[in-house]
């Protein structure tokens, strides 16, 4: 298992990994010696990086809400969906989508950022203003390839 962290703004994301798999992922004052996966550095950095080679442990079946982080991670580079649109797919409630992503062990893998209230943001762990400086950079990224 290896760990280590790069920055996003303030923030060090924070990484536990190993080959192609990652455990978690946290965002921290606090900087983890070590590498982290070039796909999270380079989306931290600010690339339009595609994250679904990397696998999470959410993602495994026995895992709880593992159905819901699969739809989740479904949701495209610069889009959003809302709690409730998800919980329809999903037959279940917004607020069970709701206590999934406030679970989700690996954001950014898991894109929870992408999940949004239908009045705004929503939460983020531990600080929203990093969903709103997430989604921020992914808008801006995507408008300008589409010029």
């Amino acid at each position: 298992m290896r760990e280590g962290s790069c920055r996003f703004g303030l923030w060090h994301v924070q990484v536990h990994w190993s080959i192609g798999s990652v455990r978690l992922v946290r965002f921290s004052p606090y900087p983890l010696d070590g590498p982290v996966p070039l796909p999270i550095q380079r989306y931290c950095a600010g690339f339009q990086e595609d994250l679904r080679d990397l696998r999470s442990i959410a993602l495994e079946p026995q895992y709880p809400f593992s159905a819901i982080y699969e739809r989740v991670r479904k949701i495209p580079y610069g889009e959003t969906e809302t709690y409730g649109a998800i919980a329809r797919d999903l037959h279940t409630s917004p607020r069970l989508v709701g206590l999934a992503m406030k679970r989700n062990p690996t954001p950014l893998i898991i894109p929870c950022h992408r999940v949004v209230s239908r009045t705004g943001a929503g939460g983020f762990s531990p600080d929203p203003a990093i969903k709103e400086a997430l989604l921020a950079m992914e808008q801006r990224n995507t408008r300008c390839l589409s010029r």
